[in-house]
């Protein structure tokens, strides 16, 4: 199968690259390296230098043909996103209208689209599945919502089939090594711990110690980076296979403390790590943990790599091999 994998030289396109290529994908890689980087790119990969708002160029790279498209072009910082809208509006939103028009002119028929749990905004009850009621409570995942509801009509109108993956945290690197960049200015807890750990930041921040968990700090659902490229496989093989869309969670279904996870990289690492509490960040959740049984009934997908242990592992033998 040809796949164009849209943002592929990103943290998370990177490990669905490598996942394209070890399943027997002929791969290229269309990215425009706003965040992602030249050492992700692997020899076995196409590349395609552009980017998603120029629509002539990326009308000649869709008219190659391909059997599918799998989209991860997106700014992704929900706090920022609510400083500046119209950069996110612009990326997110138009930058995908652009891709799915490229699409329909060229009868690409299979997309695979990188979502979010922002989606959801407060949880109603946990874990959180599928049927839960969407409301963002920020930009970023309001981008993501307009997205998926554009999707569906162009399901509707032009014949695109779609599966949209709504990762929860996203952690980890590939357990054999084999993608070398780091993650630009990352601001999700595991790669700023492993930061931390190097020293190239003082102190780590906690967010609050003051949530009604059992040791004040919040709980998330953090989910193996290589066990989420193994889903966007799966998702693309389940469209082709059965010609339908779907809509799925993808956590591991457990949840850890931002305080479990600190002390996990610390017998992992071997390193203390400094941390400073602060005070909340507003709409930060106490709890968020998915349910994925969707997933596993749709796509036969179960997590593997998504322990504390792995997930901490993995990022500080990236960071070692980056001079760490």
């Amino acid at each position: 199968m040809r796949v164009l994998v849209i943002g592929g030289a990103g943290y998370i396109g990177s490990h669905v690259t490598l996942a394209l290529l070890d399943a027997g994908c002929e791969v290229t890689v269309f990215d425009n390296f706003s965040t992602g980087v030249e050492a992700n790119l692997f020899d076995d990969a196409g590349l395609v230098r552009g980017d998603i708002l120029d629509a002539e160029m990326l009308n000649g790279t869709m008219a190659e043909g391909w059997d599918a498209v799998i989209h991860l072009a997106a700014l992704k910082a929900a706090g920022e996103s609510m400083l500046q809208p119209e950069r996110y509006a612009v990326n997110n939103i138009t930058g995908t209208i652009t891709v799915l028009n490229a699409m329909a002119r060229a009868n690409v028929s299979t997309l695979v689209f990188s979502s979010s749990a922002a989606v959801y905004g407060e949880p109603h009850y946990l874990p959180l599945d599928e049927e839960h009621p969407t409301s963002p409570e920020n930009f970023y995942g309001f981008t993501k919502l307009e997205i998926e509801r554009l999707m569906g009509w162009y399901g509707k109108l032009r014949g695109i089939r779609f599966a949209s993956l709504r990762y929860f945290n996203a952690a980890g690197y590939d357990p054999d090594g084999r993608v070398l960049g780091l993650e630009r200015n990352p601001a999700n807890l595991l790669p700023v711990i492993l930061e931390v750990v190097v020293g190239r930041r003082e102190e780590l921040r906690i967010f609050g110690d003051d949530y009604p968990t059992d040791d004040g700090t919040c709980i998330r659902d953090y989910v193996h980076v290589t066990d989420l490229a193994d889903a966007h496989v799966k998702a693309m093989e389940y469209i082709r296979r059965e010609g339908e869309s779907l809509i799925v969670n993808l956590g591991s279904g457990r949840g850890y403390s931002v305080t479990e996870m600190v002390e996990t990289a610390r017998k992992v690492t071997g390193h203390e790590v400094p941390a400073a509490v602060t005070g909340r960040r507003p709409g930060d959740p106490a709890r968020l943990v998915a349910s994925s049984e969707l997933a596993a009934k749709k796509l036969e997908w179960r997590t593997e790599h998504s322990s504390p242990e792995e997930l901490i592992r993995t990022t500080w033998e990236a960071y070692r091999r980056n001079g760490g």
